[in-house]
């Protein structure tokens, strides 16, 4: 997951609005959205690599996302995949919270990652390089593979298309349209994160399209304050699989 814009305690009508990309190696094995048959309580995607999710929800209407941090000179291979991050808080009864404070002990055995958690009445915020736990306020935020907020292009682009959208009426596949955006950044913004300049000007669109690599899915999260919870997922027809859209309400 690559990108990810949400408002949270933000909209008179929903207390969580999110909307996201996973962007990912074609190639990598990936299962769309479903009921886990094998965690019966867990709704989302899931890569088959390694059996983690870069964004579920739970019957408890809780909900976790993870993105990767880039920082190409700080990889382990042979390090915790971050995907079981979502998994765990999912299945245990911790709040946000009390989960990060868990996590932040072993932190380090995972390559760079932020760390989103969502329940009914809390959001937090985590990453290993920044080591703090950032409980969210009211407010519409923006996370790609820096920082929470950190200014990249893509960053500021979403939060303006989607500030604006919500603003009126709207439905999912507005969300939906939203993340399909493939404007490239002007190369004034660019960000410097180690890339060569062709991969970082293919990488500043909100929805990514390069031979091999890119924007796989796109999720989009609705909750009212009722507590009914609804989730759509699109896939792209990209490294050879034909595209799909899941939809069901929690």
């Amino acid at each position: 997951m690559c990108l990810i814009v949400f408002a949270w305690k933000a909209h008179p009508n929903y207390p969580l609005i999110l909307a996201s990309n996973r962007d990912e190696f074609y190639h990598r094995p990936t299962s769309a959205a479903h009921q886990w048959p094998d965690h019966p309580s867990i709704w989302g995607g899931r890569d088959n690599e390694a059996k983690g999710t870069w964004l579920a929800v739970n019957e408890q209407k809780k909900l976790a996302a993870v993105t990767n941090y880039r920082d190409l000179s700080n990889i382990n291979p042979d390090a915790t995949s971050r995907g079981e991050l979502s998994v765990d808080f999912l299945l245990n009864q911790n709040t946000g919270a009390d989960y990060i404070h868990k996590i932040d002990q072993k932190a380090d055995t995972y390559n760079g990652f932020n760390l989103l958690t969502f329940d009914d009445d809390q959001a937090f915020h985590y990453s290993n390089y920044e080591k703090q736990v950032n409980e969210l306020a009211p407010g519409i935020y923006g996370l790609s593979n820096a920082l929470l907020d950190t200014p990249w292009p893509k960053v500021t682009h979403v939060k303006s298309m989607f500030t604006a959208l919500i603003e009126k009426p709207f439905q999912a596949d507005d969300l939906l349209k939203m993340m399909q955006n493939d404007t490239l950044a002007n190369d004034s913004l660019l960000p410097a994160t180690g890339l060569p300049y062709h991969k970082e000007k293919a990488l500043s669109s909100i929805c990514i399209r390069t031979e091999g690599y890119g924007t796989r899915c796109s999720t989009i999260i609705i909750k009212d304050y009722y507590g009914a919870m609804r989730f759509a997922e699109q896939s792209y027809a990209v490294g050879g699989r034909g595209a799909s859209l899941v939809g069901f309400v929690l």
